[in-house]
């Protein structure tokens, strides 16, 4: 049974996401702060996704995104905000949530998404090896010649998207669908500055540009770089 936790200070919010999972069979753990968070956090091990509002009495919860993302790697994150506008959803996005729904919510859109992340982190565990490129989808780590590379989550998770089916073209609408859900907030421009930073940190090698469709992964670029 997935075990979710909602991090909410309303109550009447809280209750009604409660009350639509529990008829999915998830297991509900709840929190009111950032505090009670963290100690759910420290004590709980087996969370599989956190429910996040931002707004919280003792702070802000995306300032605490990068520590959450960094400590529970396999753990998915869906922001629920009554923030709304582009920059709110894409700095969520930027510190590490996987999903961000606006309030007022549809709780069974909300039940969807639950479902949606769910379904990808279970299937997203696989080691892929190119050469000397290693990527680790159960920590988010990227490793080349030996070197552990930071990236970002949706770095990351772009990178991971290519190299799983190196034989296809993924548009850029693709990889909004399969990294952000379809948010409209997530533009063309925005899939293109992600690639450019992961060629920054691996090499350009890696991940070529098919003009007019899209980008595509190219397992052959550590015998280029050889060569």
């Amino acid at each position: 049974m997935p075990t979710i936790l909602i991090v909410e200070d309303d109550p009447d919010i809280r209750d009604i996401l409660k009350t639509y999972l529990q008829i999915e069979k998830f297991h509900i753990l709840e929190a009111e702060t950032l505090s009670e968070m963290r100690n759910v956090l420290n004590r709980e091990k087996s969370i599989d996704i956190m429910l996040l509002d931002i707004m919280l009495p003792d702070g802000d919860s995306v300032d605490e995104l990068p520590r959450i993302r960094m400590m529970n790697r396999d753990m998915g994150i869906i922001i629920i905000s009554a923030k709304n506008t582009d920059r709110d959803k894409i700095w969520g996005i930027e510190s590490g949530s996987d999903d961000y729904i606006t309030k007022p919510f549809n709780p069974k859109e909300v039940v969807v998404r639950v479902r949606a992340l769910l379904k990808r982190i279970k299937n997203d565990n696989e080691i892929i090896k190119y050469g000397n490129l290693e990527i680790y989808p159960n920590n988010y780590s990227v490793k080349y010649n030996n070197e552990v590379i930071e990236f970002t989550s949706k770095e990351f998770e772009i990178l991971y998207l290519l190299a799983k089916k190196p034989e296809r073209i993924y548009t850029r609408d693709d990889i909004i669908s399969k990294i952000w859900f379809d948010d409209n907030f997530i533009t063309d421009r925005v899939i293109d500055v992600h690639v450019s930073m992961i060629r920054s940190k691996i090499g350009k090698e890696w991940i070529k540009t098919i003009r007019g469709v899209g980008y595509k992964f190219n397992p052959d670029a550590d015998l280029l770089n050889k060569g």
